[in-house]
């Protein structure tokens, strides 16, 4: 096939809506975006809703609200769930597609490259038992290939409802794959598969072909579990007369053992990450690495700045590992550089409603060195909403007392500490003023300024990790502070 102008260049998303937006599913998508985008072509989705047994609106709208979170929109398809089709070769959806299906099934069947099959399951079955006890590859006989027109009668009598097989050529399909260069497959080994199943529902190999051919998709971007489709989607191409696509096997996406990234072993849900705090810029920039590099030492990309150097030629062929520490480190670089405001608005989906804007706009800035995850907010400001009675409850000794301290030494540092804070009137109750003070009180009496904090802290908070102590007393405010701070003597000396 000829190379295309880039502008004709025609790519395809084409989920299940049977699930979740997965993971891989995500990466695909994105890589299809970002081909589109860099040389300017048109980037389509279409969804393969044809499982009616598993597939739901619920998924289709998960798939397509979440390539939306992601900043991943598309030139044609269904913009919502539910919602109209844009785009020129409008229904989008397959269910809606079937007469077309319909006409190319019985042209292949009028032209002899395929042909009904009446075999039952339990044939089909006894066939690759026979096979597998001789060592023989699994695939069709090709039985139903040579039946006369007597022997169709006699199924038909019985009542049997034929599906339809391709036959396919025994030949050599060789293809140049955009990523893996030449690759080769032997047709004789696949033997002649259905396309349209008894009760008339036409199968993914075909219908996938068909729409591609339809809506003059000229390069096939998916994940390497499609290679071994690939073949038999040239079989149907060229039986049907299409023009050939361009395919692309992108690599698979491993678990840190590099077995292949599943539900069972790892989190694979775009959902559970957004619903974690993980920021789309993040999750895009991650993504688009896991299987490609610039080709430089920089790491943080917009999506705008991916699409301009995304090359497809230069995706990996070796199978990416999906480093969840590498995903944290990222995410917590892209909330570092949020305005304060900005990140204050991304905070208010994971805290209550009960700290308002205001403090929320002073919490923000505390909370940004210690995220990792938006989500993590929810437990670190949970000081400020529990009442002081439950972060009592919090205050175990084994938490309050420093290495190589008593029970008594550090009520007596919290009774100094009370002592010095007290003496500070509401509107000078800052943290520079509150670090300052506390400071001076614990060199006086000959304590680590770390050992002194400690204690302190967790009176307040009633855990060892918070936001800033300084800035949290500020927040909670002069009279809170002072009662949770002889909660925790009162704690330590009982």
């Amino acid at each position: 096939m000829s190379t295309p102008d880039p502008t004709s260049i025609r790519v395809r998303m084409a989920p299940s809506p049977t699930g979740s937006l997965h993971i891989g599913t995500a990466r695909t998508s994105l890589y299809n975006y970002l081909f589109a985008k860099h040389v300017g072509g048109t980037y389509v989705l279409r969804i393969e809703d044809t499982d009616v047994a598993r597939g739901t609106d619920e998924w289709e709208r998960d798939i397509i609200d979440n390539l939306h979170w992601l900043g991943i929109s598309w030139d044609e398809g269904p913009q919502v769930a539910g919602g109209e089709d844009i785009g020129p070769y409008a229904p989008y959806r397959q269910s809606q597609r079937m007469e077309l299906y319909a006409r190319e099934a019985d042209r292949l069947l009028a032209s002899g490259a395929a042909y009904h099959c009446y075999c039952t399951p339990d044939e089909l079955e006894a066939v690759r038992h026979e096979q597998e006890r001789n060592h023989e590859a699994p695939r069709y006989n090709g039985r139903c290939l040579r039946l006369s027109d007597a022997d169709r009668a006699a199924f038909e009598a019985e009542g049997r409802r034929p599906a339809l097989r391709l036959k396919v050529p025994p030949e050599p399909i060789r293809f140049d794959d955009l990523i893996r260069g030449e690759v080769e497959f032997d047709n004789a080994l696949l033997g002649d598969f259905v396309i349209v199943r008894s009760n008339g529902m036409p199968l993914y190999h075909f219908v996938v072909v068909v729409d591609d051919e339809a809506m003059e998709i000229t390069h096939v971007v998916r994940g390497e579990d499609h290679l071994s489709n690939t073949p038999k989607h040239i079989a149907l191409i060229r039986a049907l007369g299409y023009r050939e696509p361009k395919f692309g096997h992108i690599p698979l996406i491993l678990n840190p053992d590099r077995s292949k990234m599943s539900k069972r072993k790892s989190q694979t849900a775009i959902t559970a990450y957004r619903e974690q705090g993980y920021l789309p810029e993040a999750m895009v920039n991650f993504l688009a690495f896991l299987g490609w590099s610039p080709g430089t030492e920089e790491e943080i990309f917009s999506l705008a700045e991916l699409a301009e150097r995304f090359e497809i030629g230069e995706v990996h062929k070796a199978g990416a590992v999906f480093d969840k520490d590498r995903l944290d480190y990222l995410n917590g670089v892209y909330i570092r550089s949020l305005a304060d405001g900005q990140l204050a608005y991304r905070l208010r989906p994971f805290l209550p409603d009960a700290l308002d804007d205001g403090i929320l706009m002073r919490l923000a800035p505390l909370l940004k060195e210690r995220l990792v995850r938006l989500g993590d907010a929810t437990e670190l400001a949970a000081y400020l909403t529990e009442s002081d009675s439950q972060v009592a409850d919090l205050h175990e000794p084994e938490l309050l007392l420093p290495k190589g301290r008593s029970g008594a030494e550090v009520a007596e540092a919290l009774a100094l500490a009370h002592e010095a804070l007290a003496a500070v009137p509401e509107p000078d109750f800052a943290a520079g003023e509150l670090e300052a003070i506390c400071r001076t009180t614990a060199e006086a009496h000959g304590w680590k300024a770390g050992d002194f904090f400690r204690p302190l802290r967790v009176a307040i908070t009633g855990r060892l990790v918070s936001p800033p102590l300084f800035g949290s007393m500020e927040l909670l405010g002069r009279e809170r502070t002072l009662a949770r701070i002889e909660a925790a003597q009162a704690r330590l000396r009982g």
